[in-house]
């Protein structure tokens, strides 16, 4: 058994690895540069590898910790109050007034071992005070979302190019998350078990992240156990030799589903292109990614695409305004009885950049969106956006909302949404955010649900350690 499943797991592995043969090989030139850059699009900055919440110890600023550069730990709490009146998550129109908690922990032991590492990361998450049955979007009690051994080459492929290999359970984001995240507005989190194989660092110029993976099925109450019947596996490139201008991002994923008692067997193919920055001194950025999708769905042949673009401008003002525009597609499937379906698959990406009531996936879309972010000063951040959203494919569902109206006829637009959000940096440990969406239903909501307006509050504490 364990070498069936060692080989299982090679035979996956290798086709990543194929890749690899296609890519030049580069000098180990000495990269002292940092060619790294964010994206400056709303909502697509990765979680760094090592989570923001947490520290190294020598850098906390505590006098016995500061010649500990060999751990990285940190701890953080959440709490968000929400009311959400009718929302359309649900299938009656209600008010619900959840509060949902969420505690974290991570601790990473670097260079003392080397190259051996490792990195734990403990999480435990509740809901309360809700009328609606838990599920484990809200609920995942304390558990492990990351606990993997690593060797890490320093300089296996040149001055500060090292070699990174991890074999466990891991949660962490790719590209601009739309297809691999932690979704961290969610109170769980995802995360795989499987190996991971990463050549280079961000800092470098060029990187290639390869992976082989099993996604985790999250259990309420229970130890949380890696899905039997799916692999995910892939690679994502990044070249960032001309970052001042674009950096580049070829993937390839792959999704492999068993038959099971609810699921078809599936060969899923995911092949796409994103890159993203400035035009020069001009103050305009952009932000770019497109999918195909090929394979096998049962019977059926998987045949889909999807894309993003956003182009935002810069003021050179004191609060810093930012306004862009932002257009996101992603196919339906045309005829459910046909011999192709054509519904984009989005993986394991997030919701929340399409809908800050957390109403819409990267699957049958099709929506256009205008927002404008202000910095008056360093501790404060405000947001506000207006969206558009219709079915891509008028017979094909809205899946958050669980409507479909396999004749076409209830039209396509599913409606608009309006939402604002600011942020406050309470004290040096202590981040409040408080926000506010509202979405007036279209001419398909109106015929296959409600008519009337949701509007959602909440208001989010996160209290870090360090």
């Amino acid at each position: 058994m364990l070498r069936q499943w060692l080989e299982s797991c090679f035979d996956r592995l290798s086709m990543t690895l194929i890749m690899l043969a296609t890519l030049p090989i580069l000098s180990s030139e000495t990269f002292a540069q940092n060619y790294y850059t964010d994206a400056k699009s709303y909502g697509t900055k990765p979680e760094s590898d090592v989570p923001q919440y947490a520290r190294t110890l020598s850098e906390t600023g505590i006098e016995s910790l500061k010649k500990i550069d060999w751990i990285d730990a940190g701890l953080q709490y959440r709490m968000r109050f929400e009311e959400r009146d009718n929302d359309f998550n649900r299938s009656i129109d209600s008010t619900d007034t959840p509060i949902l908690s969420r505690a974290r922990a991570y601790l990473g032991v670097k260079k003392i071992l080397d190259p051996f590492r490792f990195t734990l990361e403990l999480q435990d998450s509740r809901k309360f005070h809700s009328k609606f049955a838990k599920t484990d979007s809200e609920v995942n009690e304390l558990d492990f979302i990351q606990s993997y051994g690593e060797l890490h080459f320093k300089n296996a492929l040149g001055d500060q190019r090292p070699i990174s290999l991890r074999a466990g359970r891991m949660a962490f984001e790719l590209l601009d998350k739309r297809l691999v995240s932690r979704n961290e507005w969610r109170n769980t989190t995802n995360n795989f078990q499987g190996f991971r194989a990463i050549f280079g660092q961000e800092k470098n110029n060029w990187q290639l992240d390869t992976f082989a993976l099993q996604p985790l099925t999250r259990q309420l109450y229970k130890t949380d156990h890696r899905n039997n019947d799916q692999w995910f596996y892939g690679a994502v490139g990044n070249w960032r030799r001309w970052s001042s201008i674009a950096t580049i991002q070829p993937f390839y994923f792959r999704l492999d589903q068993n038959k099971t008692a609810t699921l078809s067997k599936r060969k899923i193919h995911s092949v796409g292109l994103r890159s993203y920055g400035v035009f020069g001194e001009s103050g305009f950025d952009f932000d770019f990614i497109a999918v195909s999708q090929f394979g096998e769905n049962a019977s059926q042949k998987q045949r889909a695409f999807a894309s993003v673009a956003e182009i935002g401008y810069s003021f050179k003002q004191p609060w810093k305004p930012r306004l862009s525009g932002n257009y996101g597609y992603a196919s339906g499937d045309k005829n459910p009885t046909d011999s192709k379906d054509q519904r984009f698959e989005k993986l394991f990406g997030f919701s929340r950049p399409w809908s800050s009531n957390d109403y819409f996936q990267w699957e049958n879309i099709s929506a256009a969106k205008t927002r404008l972010e202000l910095e008056p000063n360093k501790k404060l951040h405000i947001d506000t956006g207006y969206g558009l959203y219709w079915l891509a494919s008028s017979s094909d569902r809205w899946n958050k909302a669980n409507l479909c109206d396999s004749s076409g006829s209830s039209g396509n637009f599913i409606g608009q949404e309006f939402d604002a959000r600011i942020r406050y940096n309470l004290k040096s440990n202590l981040d409040g955010t408080l926000g506010y969406a509202t979405f007036k239903p279209g001419k398909f909501t109106r015929a296959t649900s409600r008519n009337n307006s949701s509007n959602f509050f909440y208001l989010e504490l996160v209290w870090s350690l360090f």
